[in-house]
This record gives C-alpha cells, sequence and structure tokens, in this order.
C-alpha cells in the first residue's frame, strides 16, 4: 500500500515542500530510503523502527520503500522522522487512510517515541501556507514560532501517540495562538545599551553606522601583545 505525507525541507534559510511517499509491499525485509537523503535522513529507519515499537505499533516485517520528492534536492536532517512513521503506519493500515493530506508534518522522534524540536519552523510555516496546506504538526516546542505565520493552523505535539491519536479524532489539539505585536515589542527590548560602554569609540561608531544602515559586520578581537 502507498501513503503520501507532506513535509519540508530547508535549503540555506528557505524551505521547500518534500512529498514523502512510502511503499510497504511483502518481500524481504528492508527498508530503502532514496531521493538525495543525507545521512541522518537514511538513519532515520531506526529511530522510525524503536518509535513505533515503543508506542505500541508494529514495524511492518516486509519491504518498505521511502521517497523524498523532488529527487533532485538533497534532504538533510532528522525532521522527517515523524512524517516516515505515520506514513509507514498508514501503509501498513495502522492508520486510516486519507487523514494525511491537508496537513504538513515535520519532526525528529526520540526511540521513546516523543517529538524532539526542529530548526527553520517559521520558513517552514511560510512555505506550508503558500503550498495550500490548511495544518501543520511540529514539535510543541517550535509551534509558538510558526503561529506567527497567519493563515495556516499550527499544532504542536509532544509524542508519536498523540499525533496518531489527533489524526484518529480520539484527541483535540487547539491550534496555536500568539500575540505578535507582544513578540515584537518584547523582541526589540534590550537590557544593554551601547551608551554604557567605555571607550572604544571608533567600533561603537561602526556598530551604530552598521544598525543604522542594516549591515554586515565583522568585529575581530586580539589579545594584548605580552
Amino acid at each position: 500500500m502507498l501513503s503520501k505525507v507532506c513535509s519540508a525541507g530547508l535549503e540555506g534559510i528557505d524551505s521547500f515542500a518534500v512529498e514523502i511517499e512510502v511503499d510497504v509491499r511483502t518481500g524481504m525485509p528492508t527498508e530503502v530510503v532514496v531521493g538525495l537523503p543525507d545521512t541522518a535522513v537514511r538513519e532515520s529507519k531506526d529511530r522510525v523502527a524503536a518509535a513505533l515499537a515503543n508506542s505500541g505499533y508494529e514495524y511492518p516485517d516486509d519491504r518498505i520503500t521511502v521517497n523524498l520528492a523532488p529527487a533532485h534536492l538533497k534532504k538533510e536532517g532528522p525532521v522527517f522522522d515523524l512524517p516516515i512513521a505515520l506514513g509507514v503506519l498508514e501503509a501498513s493500515g495502522q492508520l486510516a487512510a486519507g487523514g494525511l493530506g491537508s496537513h504538513c508534518v515535520l519532526g525528529e522522534l526520540a526511540l521513546g517515541g516523543l517529538v524532539r524540536p526542529v530548526r527553520g519552523a517559521l520558513s517552514i510555516a511560510l512555505m506550508a501556507r503558500d503550498e495550500g496546506k490548511k495544518s501543520l504538526l511540529l514539535p510543541r516546542v517550535n509551534a509558538p514560532e510558526a503561529a506567527v505565520v497567519e493563515g495556516i493552523e499550527v499544532r504542536g505535539v509532544e509524542s508519536l501517540a498523540e499525533t496518531v491519536a489527533y489524526l484518529e479524532g480520539r484527541r483535540q489539539l487547539e491550534p496555536v495562538r500568539v500575540d505578535r505585536e507582544h513578540l515584537f515589542r518584547e523582541g526589540s527590548a534590550y537590557a544593554v545599551d551601547l551608551s554604557e560602554v567605555r571607550g572604544q569609540a571608533h567600533a561603537r561608531r561602526a556598530l551604530e553606522v552598521a544598525v543604522a544602515g542594516g549591515h554586515n559586520m565583522l568585529v575581530l578581537w586580539t589579545a594584548p601583545r605580552l
């Protein structure tokens, strides 16, 4: 049986959509991951197998093929653990088919089934909204960051079992809401000020000019010769 799950990859600070196809069929027990995966992605099969077993599900004793499309873009990191696990459950008949279509899913899995944080939540939320996805499922720690984006429902999950329960309708997960104006105000407040710096006039002037113009700056500190 074939399952498809939407996820996302990162290329620098930008995100791109990744369609994860999971095919489970009778054959020699093995799992193959294709689509330019890096080492962390290839190792996902071991994390997924342990997380499924420790969450009360079965890891199919069949041939499992995981395709990460588009195949020409490199996929990096453990962000695909959770969507691959859900794809395996759906393809093996342990999760009802059709419940993943409107979601974009990402998250690293611990061996016990807990969902660990990932990078790029804000960028991924923007991409998922632009791709027309209605919901984003990601680690609960990352949910407030992603919820800054309007036009998509962001739900944080703590474990594989909780995610499955939500998809099956056995658990309610309310979309995360954040006060964007409060976050921006909070982020613009600093506890220190350049007026407190004594000396270093040239360095202070350079910092002020760089900040005012939005420029990059490289500061090198050298120890005085003794």
